[in-house]
């Protein structure tokens, strides 16, 4: 009987297609950096056979919130992602992206989040989209357009709402970012560079948008504490009244007055899901992580001070106790310690469940890389895996996957990615199930995790036996392109 040939066969594993569905045993087999076949893999034959001894196989997993826009350039190994199974990044979230902006003098808050005014060099998204390929980075990036960065580039003075020819330029930017490739346009209104955005504005440029099939409007909400549900309520009607689809991201209800709210929001989420489309992304942990400022200081459990360029004596010390130190209030020492970043325990566990196991949920880490970081930058999918799936029975293993792979690939309009499909590409993770697990924590959160044994980007190994092997096989992935 004839065979047929591939590359690399992978066999003897426990296949989760990433749909959801029951896992079967079987092997893939991978050729040309895409999948071949799926399951029953007797009659091919390989330069390269790998048993896996009964790992899980499942599509490598899709962070869909990250802040890695400048770490894929120059940290193009990108250890913190593949070590927890990760193959694809979505960056240019919260309304920051690197594109389009090229010298800026200053950087509004929180633009520094992703570095220095230096680092902002592209003046375009399709010049950023270059960079990443030259950048020979070793997972998928892909792109929103960030509106913090679009006013920074087009407005004297941020603070204000738009003019209409400012919203103009910002139209002819998005548009640009657009045909570049990018997924769609990104805000984050709670911040100093975007808070005085009245809707209409948002609306306005949300409408660019609908030109342009697949592209959905993605947002850190205006306020996801004491008016977390009017937030809700804007989101909802900025997607319909652009007509495009919907991410909300991290959602979450901060402050211990607010914990419990998100049956409400999540209720009105169900409701407007009736006539449009939406969906979400949670991070498996009790803090955040964000520029430190001195507005969030408020409703915070404590806080932890990370990467203070003023006062690093403080680094890794809570800020009640640098305000002990300074003699002041948490507000001010947060003023005093800018730039810097802060970690807010102010989530509840329940919330956090209840959110994470809504259909229309993805995990995203929301990571910022740096010198010192939160745990969910090295944690975030091991952690849902051994915490959430194993220990607590929160999900079912293949609904935690579906919510990292085929969900996001779905949502995000990303081709071809997030299945064990023949015809996909092959982004691949296996791991053991009963052995997956985050280490990071608040003391070591660069530590990677455990029972991740395999990733597979393109079809190329990055990390083989726990080892990350140094190869590279990430490109830029445009919207809709395979």
């Amino acid at each position: 009987m004839p065979q047929n040939t591939c590359d690399l066969l992978l066999a003897n594993a426990e296949i989760h297609d990433g749909l959801g569905r029951p896992p079967v045993r079987g092997g893939v087999a991978i050729g040309d950096g895409h999948i071949l076949a799926v399951g029953d893999v007797s009659d091919w034959r390989a330069r390269e056979i790998r048993d896996l001894g009964g790992l899980c196989l499942a599509p490598g997993f899709i962070d869909v919130h990250t802040h890695d826009d400048r770490a894929v350039l120059d940290d193009s190994g990108m250890e913190p992602k593949i070590t927890q199974g990760v193959t694809s990044v979505i960056v240019g979230n919260c309304g920051i992206s690197l594109a389009p902006y090229k010298n800026p003098p200053r950087l509004v808050p929180p633009l520094g989040l992703l570095g220095d005014p230096q680092d902002y060099r592209f003046d375009s998204f399709a010049a950023y989209g270059q960079a990443v390929d030259a950048a020979n980075v070793a997972v998928n990036v892909a792109a929103l357009a960030g509106h913090g960065t679009l006013r920074a580039m087009s407005m004297e003075d941020t603070e204000a709402p738009a003019s209409q020819a400012e919203i103009e330029k910002m139209r002819a930017l998005l548009r640009e970012a657009l045909e570049a490739g990018v997924l769609g346009l990104s805000t984050g209104l709670a911040y100093p560079v975007a808070r005085s955005a009245p809707t209409d504005e948002i609306v306005t440029l949300s409408r660019e948008l609908a030109a342009f099939p697949g592209a959905l409007y993605v947002t850190h909400m205006r306020d996801e504490r004491d008016k977390v549900e009017e937030a809700v309520g804007e989101t909802i009607d900025i997607g319909r009244q652009a007509g495009v689809p919907v991410v909300i991201s991290h959602h979450k209800c901060i402050g211990r007055h607010n914990y419990g709210r998100s049956q409400r929001t999540l209720s009105m989420i169900d409701k407007a899901l009736r006539h449009q489309d939406i969906a979400m992304d949670v991070y498996p942990y009790e803090a955040s992580s964000t520029v430190l400022l001195p507005e969030l200081t408020r409703h915070a459990e404590r806080i932890l001070v990370i990467n203070s360029r003023s006062h690093p004596e403080f680094n890794g010390k809570e800020l009640s106790h640098a305000a002990e130190q300074m003699g002041c209030d948490e507000e001010e020492a947060a003023r005093r310690l800018a730039p810097a970043m802060g970690v807010y325990f102010q989530m509840s566990p329940e919330d956090i469940r209840r959110i994470m196991t809504h259909p229309r949920t993805m995990i995203g880490s929301d990571g910022i890389p740096g010198p010192q970081s939160h745990p969910r930058l090295w944690g975030t999918f091991p952690r849902v895996l051994g915490r959430y799936v194993r220990e607590d029975n929160v999900l079912p293993l293949e609904e935690a996957i579906r919510k990292m792979t085929s969900l996001p690939a779905q949502v995000f309009g990303i081709a071809r990615r997030g299945r064990l499909q023949s015809g996909f590409a092959a982004d691949l993770v296996a791991f053991d199930r009963e052995e997956v697990l985050d280490l990071a924590d608040y003391d070591t959160p660069d530590r990677p995790s455990a029972g991740i044994a395999h990733v597979f980007v393109n079809g190329t190994a990055v990390l083989e036996d726990g080892k990350v092997t140094g190869a590279r096989g990430g490109r830029f992935l445009r919207r809709g392109a395979a």
